[in-house]
């Protein structure tokens, strides 16, 4: 897909080259649709392999160096951020829209025309979408199980469907809470942390009611476990404050020296003093602890200390366990104490020493443990779960759902074509080209099925003409069924962005009609070589 090679390309050549570079795109991942989706094997730079069905993980690691194409991945980057699903569904469309802006372009309709129509049928299907969706209850775990099973139902996980409907609902709920002003934060990023070990069986995945962290205590005689903890979070040193630039000291008596260490000793111990103060059982900082003092005296006073811990893991325990992160010692109050946690453990898992911090009282951060036979898998079941929980997510905010299996797209499909009748002038065209365009993605589900699309769309078609906006392709078998009866439903936010993502796109890169490199301008003696004319 390499065409940059820095000769310019202007007008029809410009546009038809672009149009080639987005189909080339969908093509990729056009086979990456529906329960039977293939699945692709990428070599990534270090020589590793990355093995997924999921169209953003595929386009991030593909190397491309035509502009359109590139444009064409942002899609799929730009729909995972803002509601993580249907990224193989959005390129598919973008595509699938400009291929069908070719014939427009050769009949000789000006792109602007072409692209007030595709604005056009933008806005109409904005509406049908709003029109075919139902409202759900989102606090119906039966509802929301086979909305997350309809997402992750196309994935390598599907087998442990239950499992994995049940982590992601678990992790979304745990972490969402009401900002007040009737507004709802879900931060799944930033709260809902995967934890990924190899080994063991993929049924002992479990979300935890609370924070797991790959740390081990300080010093050997510490408390592994200790039941209801009071919990300290430090963002500071716990070791002599050295000077902040190079500071040279010279002495010249014994007794100087002997001073000197009796000072960084008093330090620490002052330091130490102010957290004993506050009675914690367990002290957790960002930074390090001073390996003889400042252990010797929690060791005393039989307090657990973990160190180093990463600012954002800092950030999940104190979340969970209502503790306040204290950046000087002696700020420390009662109230910064952290006393929601239940239980504080250590557990060897493999090789490894694990920390863990449940039994939190509504916790509002959570780890998810998944367990599994290696780590390709495991790397692949966590996308599949970040899948998962976006969905989740995206129902609280929009508790609206459309029909799955194609069907949405072509309930679009077969009411945008009756409109364009009643559109005038060449803008009908155009108009009709986006009806068709929706058709490939019912149609790419029955070729995924390994059945012949031809007479199954046209079941279908007929079957939405009589008003079965519900009705859809079993990715299965690639038969025609129900979605009402199948229960396949997708949160109607995916939908929405999909397709103004892809038609929107669809629109700018029809607005190109000049593509070149700014070395090429140069080589021609443009302004920017101060040369003559061209």
């Amino acid at each position: 897909m390499n065409t940059q090679s820095g000769e310019r390309q202007t007008g029809r050549k410009a546009q038809i080259s672009n149009i080639t570079a987005a189909k080339t795109v969908a093509d990729i991942i056009r086979s990456c649709l529906g329960p039977k989706a293939m699945l692709k094997m990428l070599l990534d730079p270090m020589g590793g392999i990355v093995l997924t069905n999921d169209g953003h993980a595929i386009l991030r690691e593909i190397e491309v160096a035509h502009p359109a194409a590139k444009s064409m991945i942002e899609l799929s980057r730009t729909q995972d951020e803002e509601v993580g699903d249907g990224t193989t569904t959005v390129i598919i469309l973008a595509g699938e829209i400009l291929a069908q802006a070719l014939p427009q372009l050769e009949r000789n309709i000006h792109p602007v025309v072409i692209i007030s129509a595709f604005k056009h049928a933008l806005t109409d299907a904005l509406e049908i979408i709003d029109d075919i969706s139902v409202p759900v209850n989102v606090d119906d775990d039966k509802a929301m199980y086979s909305l997350i099973s309809s997402s992750i139902g196309t994935k390598f996980v599907s087998r442990w469907s239950d499992l994995m409907c049940s982590l992601a609902l678990k992790a979304v709920r745990t972490v969402s809470f009401d900002a007040g002003g009737g507004k709802k934060e879900v931060d799944i990023k930033r709260y809902a942390r995967v934890e990924k070990i190899p080994g063991g069986e993929i049924e002992g995945s479990k979300v935890l009611d609370g924070v797991m962290l790959n740390k081990d205590i300080t010093h050997p005689k510490m408390r592994r476990r200790i039941v209801n903890p009071r919990i300290v979070l430090l963002d500071c040193t716990l070791e002599y404050k050295k000077g902040e630039s190079q500071t040279n000291i010279e002495i010249t008596r014994e007794e100087d020296w002997n001073k000197i260490l009796q000072i960084e000793e008093e330090q620490v111990k002052a330091m130490c003093d102010a957290i004993i103060a506050v009675k914690p059982d367990l002290v957790i900082t960002e930074k390090g602890v001073s390996e003889d003092l400042a252990q010797h005296f929690f060791v005393k006073a039989n307090i657990t200390a973990l160190r180093r811990v990463r600012k954002t893991d800092n950030n999940r325990i104190a979340r969970a366990t209502g503790a306040t992160i204290v950046n000087r010692v002696d700020d420390l109050q009662e109230s910064d104490v952290g006393t929601k946690c239940g239980l504080f453990e250590i557990e060897k898992i493999g090789d490894e020493y694990f920390t863990f911090l449940t039994k939190c009282k509504s916790p509002k951060a959570c780890t998810i443990l998944l367990r599994g036979p290696s780590k390709d898998i495991l790397n692949e079941i966590e996308r599949n779960l970040q899948d998962a929980m976006s969905v989740a997510r995206n129902v609280m905010f929009h508790p609206r759902l459309s029909p799955g299996g194609g069907a949405t797209e072509m309930a679009i499909s077969v009411r945008l074509a009756q409109n364009a009748k009643s559109i005038d002038g060449v803008q009908q065209w155009p108009y009709k080209a986006v009806a068709e365009a929706l058709e490939v993605i019912p149609r790419t589900l029955v070729q995924n099925a390994g059945c012949s699309p031809v007479r199954v769309l046209t079941q279908l078609r007929a079957k939405h003409a009589e008003g079965g906006s519900s009705w859809g392709i079993d990715g299965d078998k690639g038969t025609l069924v129900d979605m009402k009866e199948y229960g396949v439903w997708e949160p109607e936010a995916v939908k929405l962005q999909s397709v103004k993502t892809a038609i929107e796109s669809a629109c700018l890169l029809l607005r190109v009609d000049d593509i070149c490199s700014a070395k090429s301008v140069k080589q021609a003696g443009g302004p920017t070589s101060g040369g003559g004319e061209d």
